[in-house]
């Protein structure tokens, strides 16, 4: 492959801090993916908005990349210090709690509720129980298993990340579990911290959807316009600059799939996201190092039931 020029539109990255922090990697002809994985002394990330698995922070298809740190400064306990297609369940049992009480987070575990008027997912929290973690890993997939076990909230969770044999196919299969005496009702998304090529975000990045999208951007003259079913941006990103959509509008409820896909123009690779779960949300979020597509979807599962969902990732080139 001819190496491509692109070296005035790299942004600089904040070195990897992997000293001590546990990681795998997983591979198939195609690509490979190098992961951290969750440990309560040395993992990398050990903030409290995120599920702790599943933190990829490099993925490489044809020589392109697709993750690295889109921040400048990394610290493990910065709620959003955080690489890859990660995911955040919204809060459950925080406005029930009493001030000294506990709440959960999803991936997390048991969390103190501090005197404040709302739960604020930029806040760092006390952890009172983070549960045990399970790790199982194979040339081609790591299985993270979370077990919380307490008086209030106990379950099953497990996510499954597989690279798809004989093909550049990624796949997260997530399962919870409710095994204690309280419904768990929350939502869920995936933040997509996609980097491709790493790549400042600017005209040569096209975001698409499955339908077109509506909606304002919380500032007006935001450098983004929308164009049927693709979001465009009209510039190049001045550092820390940053757009958002909070309530995006136009897709259908009722459809049990949907996708979005980024794409490089400059140096012509993609990649395509898949979910098999209706939408109940979708946010979009856009630094000058990433662009976020952010779709939610809504779980409830009351005791002694299971709950099942799958996202997918297609890597190629065009």
């Amino acid at each position: 492959m001819k190496k491509l020029d692109i070296s005035k539109k790299l942004y600089s990255s904040g070195k990897m801090l992997i000293q001590n922090c546990p990681m795998t990697e997983i591979s198939n002809e195609y690509m490979k993916a190098k992961l951290y994985l969750p440990d309560a002394q040395n993992g990398y990330y050990r903030a409290t908005r995120f599920d702790w698995s599943g933190v990829i922070y490099a993925l490489e298809y044809k020589k392109h990349s697709y993750f690295s740190e889109w921040f400048e400064n990394h610290d493990p306990f910065i709620h959003d210090a955080i690489c890859g297609p990660v995911d955040e369940f919204t809060q459950i049992g925080y406005e029930e709690s009493l001030i000294g009480g506990e709440f959960l987070k999803i991936g997390v575990g048991l969390l103190r509720k501090p005197e404040e008027s709302r739960y604020d997912r930029f806040k760092l929290y006390e952890i009172v129980d983070g549960g045990k973690w399970g790790i199982s890993e194979k040339k081609d997939s790591v299985v993270f298993s979370h077990l919380l076990e307490s008086k209030i909230y106990a379950y099953d969770y497990t996510k499954t990340i597989k690279i798809t044999a004989g093909k550049p196919k990624l796949s997260i299969k997530y399962s919870l579990e409710n095994m204690g005496k309280q419904p768990i009702t929350t939502y869920v998304y995936n933040h997509n911290f996609f980097t491709i090529d790493r790549q400042i975000t600017g005209p040569n990045i096209v975001v698409s959807c499955s339908f077109e999208p509506k909606g304002k951007w919380r500032d007006e003259n935001s450098p983004v316009t929308i164009k049927r079913d693709k979001i465009h941006f009209l510039r190049d990103f001045r550092k820390g600059e940053t757009i958002f959509m909070e309530n995006m509008s136009g897709f259908s409820s009722d459809k049990d799939n949907y996708y979005f896909a980024i794409e490089n123009l400059r140096s012509k690779a993609g990649v395509k996201i898949m979910g098999n779960q209706k939408l109940a949300r979708v946010v979009f979020w856009a630094s000058s190092t990433t662009s976020c597509p952010e779709p939610y979807i809504f779980i409830r599962i009351n005791p002694n039931e299971k709950f099942t969902w799958k996202n997918e990732y297609e890597f190629y080139e065009f």
